[in-house]
């Protein structure tokens, strides 16, 4: 059962929507943040990477960054660049990209689902970039970008879902990459009702994108929960921001590979040891973008070549060992390139597919890499069934767009004081 919750949202003016809407904070590093906050200030990113309003040499986890973070939270709210809502609502988020459109309902999700694995996981997170979010909550006492979850279609979702839809829009504006986000208050009761209910028979969720943050609110919650001796399990703690769409909606991309050097071999040696296991067949028509599963691009040596894994080579039956990530890391990256841990091997490098086959091409040609490696994107369906067998996903094996954009709404939540 699918526990979903209305919940206060705080959200921009909407005469400001489009000014304060951001990138999510974990696609711009800090430099980049800094140029989209130069000339606007009313950008979420100075919430959600503080540091732009500090001196650069500030170290992006120190405590005034979180400190920052806050203060300019509640100077917002102050000035009402952010307005909460005065009920529990219910938000329904539609973003188009090109022919694209997904819809998702915009949540408070259950803690307590996320921990007993209602709401399942299928990536491992990393302690530092979880206790960021842990330290970013506590300070800011809000959850300020959604978790990306999805759920297996349900005709009755959909329909609620497209009722909600027949009102005016309380934002609709395209941002500076042609992507058109538009948000709809669901304040009416009898709609959250039956929301609520349509979601109570839906048997899981899945994490798509927002490992860390789930996470995060899972300790902050185990924590208020410990200091909080009226704790009741109705604070707002106990639920964490989250956008929910239905699978057949989701758009995966493929995530690329680039490696900095041929491990100590020649490009032509490294093209014969490769064809050990792989077909190899040099492109006529220049890059690769694959077509099928179990294809690969391969850009070395300004050649493109064609990649398709031999038959038995990899377990076909397996739900982890069958994606094309695992293939590529178990058969090439690991054995031929020594790349043992691409979580933390410093020579690896990873490029969302929206950047296209030119930035893999670039980024070889400019000598920091010495080859690229593209792929086939992994499908929702692949996630759903790893989550489901428990297993858990390589590194980088999905590229989600559009991305979620943060302050479309934010959830306050009230965290009980670090001692």
């Amino acid at each position: 059962m699918a526990v979903l919750k209305p919940f206060r949202g705080l959200r921009p003016d909407p005469k400001l929507a489009r000014q304060v809407v951001s990138p999510p904070y974990d696609v711009l590093d800090s430099e980049e943040a800094r140029k989209i906050t130069a000339d606007n200030p009313y950008s979420f990113l100075r919430v959600t990477k503080a540091e732009v309003d500090l001196p650069a040499e500030v170290d992006v986890h120190a405590l005034e960054v979180y400190a920052q973070a806050q203060k300019t939270l509640q100077q917002f709210m102050q000035d009402n660049v952010l307005i909460q809502d005065e009920k529990p609502c219910f938000y329904i988020y539609k973003q188009q990209m090109g022919d694209h459109v997904q819809i998702g309902l915009v949540a408070a999700a259950s803690v307590t689902e996320y921990q007993q694995n209602i709401i399942k996981k299928h990536e491992l997170t990393r302690p530092d970039k979880e206790q960021d979010r842990v330290d970013h909550i506590m300070a800011t006492q809000a959850q300020t970008g959604a978790v990306f979850l999805t759920y297996k279609a349900d005709p009755a979702v959909n329909q609620l879902i497209d009722a909600c839809m027949a009102q005016a829009p309380i934002y609709d504006f395209a941002t500076e990459d042609s992507i058109r986000h538009t948000l709809y208050l669901v304040a009416d009761d009898s709609k959250i009702a039956a929301i609520e209910t349509a979601f109570q028979k839906i048997n899981f969720l899945y994490i798509a994108d927002g490992h860390h943050r789930s996470a995060a609110a899972g300790r902050v919650a185990d924590y208020c929960k410990q200091h909080n001796a009226n704790h009741t399990g109705l604070e707002e703690y106990n639920t964490f921001l989250t956008v929910v769409f239905p699978h057949d909606m989701m758009y995966i991309m493929d995530y690329n590979r680039v490696v900095s050097d041929l491990n100590g071999l020649s490009p032509n040696e490294f093209i014969q040891i490769v064809s050990e296991k792989f077909v190899v067949s040099e492109s006529p028509s220049g890059a690769v973008k694959p077509k099928s599963l179990h294809s690969f691009g391969l850009y070395v040596n300004h050649t493109w070549y064609e990649l398709t894994a031999k038959p038995g080579t990899f377990a076909a039956d397996h739900p982890v060992e069958v994606l094309d990530v695992s293939i590529l890391q178990n058969n090439l990256l690991q054995p031929v390139l020594g790349i043992q841990d691409p979580r933390t091997d410093k020579r690896i490098n990873f490029v969302g597919g929206i950047r296209g086959m030119a930035e893999l091409e670039r980024l070889v040609n400019s000598g920091k890499y010495a080859v690229a490696f593209s792929l086939y994107p992994t499908s929702i369906e692949q996630l759903m069934d790893i989550a489901d067998a428990g297993q858990i996903m390589p590194p980088k094996s999905t590229w989600f767009e559009p991305k979620l954009r943060d302050a479309m709404v934010v959830h306050l939540t009230p965290v009980m004081p670090a001692e």
